[in-house]
């Protein structure tokens, strides 16, 4: 068989690629589930580190595509992925944290058997049923230690699809109440045990042992909910792709992050069908594929879905810094796709 040659394709030149990002302390994508939060928060995070600002990207999304975008295989715990710049990452498994968690009451551990998935414990009877979305609060805790982590500059955090962030956001106000009665019961407990122990001569142990792990995981609590609703700390930025679901859902999620006071600065739409020298002139944009509206009859038909999809999303870019990222032939994967794509969001 005769040899075909192929023309090696240029690299991209990393002098004209921006290192770096305009963001806060904490960065937060979200959106629907396959509209490419994790590619963002991926590119968001190598931009970051490139400029040496120690940056931790953390997905708390199951399905852990981080691993797939950096083709890199992330561990559960914060660890650096890239020795020649300060990028850490992390895929949080909500059930694997949950079974970390476990144990409470006299356990290391504030939550503890809050978080048991047991409906008819207990527990669960004082507490007036199981805990909803435990594997959700589990993620939240060491969410929470990652955010508290003095080793990152910046955390950028790539979500679940929207109900489930949801469900986190609502977890701090739950949390909140669930703490506070917990203390309460512990401190009945401890009042019943202590008298207990007076009738048979036994010693009273310290009533406020234990309290203050509490304490401190509902200071923390308060804590992050400050800090999502604070824009200096935390730009929320939401996801989406032209079509009429994922413009359905990025309102749905906007009207539920205001109802939380927490504001989004950015909306990013993806894989729009345009060239990408029309998104960023960073790039030579000559080496990519690009939709040929002209003569593909498919083509059209799919801009026209998008532009109506766009048309209605008019509302979801009032008032927020819109983004646009390419429609790219080839799946982004790797660092040199992450690139463009940080390009595009620079």
């Amino acid at each position: 068989m005769a040899e075909i040659d192929v023309e090696p394709v240029e690299r991209i030149d990393e002098d004209v690629v921006p290192a770096g990002i305009d963001a806060p302390e904490y960065v937060l994508y979200g959106g629907k589930g396959g509209v490419g939060k994790t590619t963002m928060a991926a590119a968001t995070a190598l931009a970051s580190a490139r400029d040496g600002t120690r940056t931790l990207v953390v997905s708390t999304d199951p399905a852990h595509s981080l691993s797939d975008t950096f083709e890199y295989d992330i561990p559960s715990e914060a660890t650096r992925i890239r020795e020649e710049i300060p990028l850490y990452a992390a895929e949080i498994d909500p059930d694997v944290a949950l079974e970390e968690q476990a144990g409470m009451l006299g356990g290391e551990n504030p939550l503890g058997g809050m978080l048991g998935d047991e409906d008819d414990g207990p527990m669960a009877s004082l507490l007036g049923g199981a805990m909803p979305g435990a594997d959700e609060a589990a993620a939240m805790q060491k969410l929470l230690e990652f955010l508290d982590d003095e080793r990152f500059e910046r955390v950028v955090v790539d979500t679940a699809p929207t109900g489930h962030t949801l469900r986190l956001l609502e977890l701090p106000e739950l949390m909140d109440t669930m703490v506070g009665r917990m203390m309460s019961l512990r401190q009945r407990f401890q009042g019943m045990m202590d008298g207990v122990k007076g009738m048979f001569g036994g010693g009273a142990d310290d009533p406020e042992e234990g309290m203050d792990d509490l304490d401190a995981f509902k200071e923390r609590i308060q804590d992050l909910r400050r800090t999502l609703r604070d824009p200096s700390k935390t730009d929320f930025r939401v996801v989406m792709i032209p079509e009429e679901m994922s413009v359905f859902e990025s309102k749905r999620l906007l009207a539920q992050l205001d109802e939380f006071g927490i504001p989004v600065g950015t909306v990013i739409v993806n894989r729009v069908m345009e060239n990408l020298a029309d998104v960023t002139d960073s790039v030579d944009s000559s080496r990519f594929a690009t939709p040929n509206l002209e003569e593909c009859e498919f083509c059209q038909q799919r801009w026209e879905v998008q532009q109506g999809a766009l048309r209605e999303a008019q509302d979801v870019f009032r008032g927020h810094t819109i983004k646009r990222v390419p429609l790219f032939a080839d799946e982004v994967r790797g660092e040199e796709m992450l690139r463009v794509v940080a390009a595009c969001l620079d």
